[in-house]
C-alpha cells in the first residue's frame, strides 16, 4: 500500500520511524454532472473574480479572509516556520483505557508501518506494550496543514491510528432528545429485549452495501440497453402513530422467521386437536344463591329420572334391565347412603322374582324405585347401580 505521510512516533526518548498508510477506502459510486440537453459534461473552472480569467493550480495560493473581507495571504513557508513539534512526528502524550475515548471523536483510520529495519525493534516494543497494558495511546500529529489528535491501538500485529476530533469539536446534544416526560412500560422493554435477543449478534464481515450493489446493477443494465423496471417501494413508516407493543411483537416474529427460529407453539396452532399431554382448560363453578341451587337440583333430579326411564330395554333373555343416563350418573357423588338402600331393595326384588310370573314385573318395579331413590339422593355410581339391577333381574 502506498504511504501518504512519512515521520516518526515519539515514545518518550524512543523514536520509531514510520510510514502512514490509509486503513480504509471509499467504495461510494461517484457521478458526474452533465447537460441534460446534449449530455455534455459540466466542469467547474477556477476563475479570478478580478480579471474573470481562468487560473491554473500553480497560480493558486492560500489566504485568510478577515471579518471585513480583507484577504491575508499565507504561504507554505509561513506555515513551515511555525514551532510545530508534530510536523513530522506522532507524539504520544498519554496512555488511557479504550473506554475513555468517546466514539463520537472517531475519524479516519490509518495503519502505521515500520519504516526500515532499524524501526522493527522499537515498533514491536510499543506494540507489545500496548497489548499487555490493555490501553490505547493518545497522540498528536500534523497532517494536511493542521495538527490533529489521534489514538493508537493494536490490530492483529499492526499499530493502527484513529484520527480523533478535538473535544471542543464535539457539539453538545442540546434540543435533540424528545421533549417532555416519556414513560416506557415494562412490557415494552421486555419485548424490546426479546427483539434484541432474537436479532442476536452478526458477523461484521458479512455486512455489505446493498444500495451500492443496486446502483451498479442499474448502471450495467443501462449500459447494455436493458429496460430498467422500477423497484417496489415498501410502505414508509415516517410520521405514523403506531401501536408500539404490536410493532415489537411483529418485529420479533419477523426476526424469528428470517432466522428460521419460529416457536414450536406457533407450529401447533390450528391443528384442531390437543397433543398428548396437553392440559384441558378448567373453568371454576360459579356459586349461586340457595334458591337458585334448589331449583337447579330439582331440575337435575327430574331430568335424571326421565333419563333413567328412557334407557330401559330388554335383554336377550326377555328380562328388563334399566340403566341410568350417562351425564346424570357420572355427576352423582360416590358411596352415598342411596347405594345401600338400592342394594337392599334389589335383594328383596330378587326374592320376589322366584314366585311364578311376578319376577319380571317385580324386577321392573324395583328398578324404577331404585332409580327414583338414586336420583333423589344423588348417590351411587353408574357401574354399581347397573350391577345391582342385573342381580335383581336374575
Amino acid at each position: 500500500m502506498r504511504s501518504i505521510w512519512n515521520g516518526a512516533i515519539s515514545f518518550g526518548l524512543v523514536s520509531i520511524p514510520i510510514k502512514l498508510v490509509n486503513a480504509t477506502e471509499n467504495h461510494a459510486i461517484h457521478f458526474r454532472q452533465i447537460h441534460l440537453a446534449d449530455g455534455g459534461r459540466i466542469r467547474y473552472r477556477k476563475v479570478c473574480e478580478l480579471d474573470e480569467e481562468e487560473v491554473s493550480g500553480g497560480e493558486i495560493g492560500k489566504a485568510y479572509e478577515d471579518a471585513d473581507g480583507t484577504m491575508i495571504p499565507i504561504t507554505d513557508e509561513d506555515l513551515a516556520q511555525l514551532p510545530l513539534p508534530t510536523a513530522k512526528t506522532i507524539e504520544i502524550v498519554a496512555f488511557v483505557p479504550a473506554d475513555q475515548i468517546d466514539p463520537l471523536q472517531m475519524d479516519a483510520a490509518y495503519y502505521l508501518s515500520a519504516n526500515g529495519v532499524p524501526a522493527a525493534k522499537p515498533y514491536t516494543l510499543l506494540r507489545e506494550a500496548l497489548k499487555r497494558s490493555n490501553k490505547v495511546a493518545v497522540a498528536k500529529y500534523a497532517l494536511r496543514g493542521r495538527e490533529r489528535l489521534g489514538m493508537l491501538r493494536v490490530v492483529d500485529d499492526v499499530i493502527a491510528m484513529h484520527g480523533l476530533l478535538w473535544p471542543d469539536e464535539i457539539r453538545a446534544p442540546e434540543g435533540v432528545a424528545p421533549e417532555g416526560d416519556v414513560t416506557v412500560r415494562d412490557a415494552e422493554l421486555d419485548l424490546a429485549d426479546a427483539l434484541m435477543d432474537t436479532l442476536g449478534e452478526v458477523d461484521m464481515d458479512s455486512l455489505h452495501d446493498d444500495y451500492r450493489e443496486a446502483v451498479e446493477e442499474l448502471i450495467a443494465a443501462k449500459a447494455s440497453g436493458e429496460e430498467v423496471r422500477p423497484a417496489e417501494s415498501g410502505e414508509g413508516g415516517g410520521g405514523k402513530v403506531i401501536d408500539l407493543i404490536a410493532a415489537l411483537e411483529s418485529s420479533v416474529r419477523a426476526a424469528k422467521k428470517s432466522r428460521g427460529e419460529e416457536d414450536a407453539a406457533a407450529d401447533g396452532e390450528g391443528d384442531g386437536g390437543a397433543d398428548e399431554g396437553d392440559m384441558a382448560e378448567v373453568h371454576p363453578i360459579r356459586k349461586t344463591s340457595s334458591g337458585a341451587s334448589g331449583k337447579s337440583s330439582a331440575k337435575t333430579s327430574g331430568s335424571a329420572a326421565k333419563t333413567a326411564k328412557k334407557t330401559t330395554h330388554r335383554t336377550p333373555t326377555g328380562k328388563t334391565v334399566t340403566r341410568s343416563g350417562g351425564s346424570a350418573a357420572k355427576k352423582s357423588a360416590p358411596k352415598s347412603t342411596g347405594t345401600k338402600k338400592s342394594t337392599s331393595t334389589a335383594k328383596k326384588s330378587s326374592g320376589s322374582g322366584g314366585r311364578g310370573g311376578s319376577g319380571a314385573s317385580g324386577g321392573r318395579s324395583a328398578a324404577k324405585k331404585t332409580t327414583a331413590k338414586k336420583s333423589a339422593s344423588s348417590g351411587g355410581t353408574a357401574k354399581k347401580t347397573a350391577s345391582s339391577r342385573k342381580r335383581a333381574s336374575a
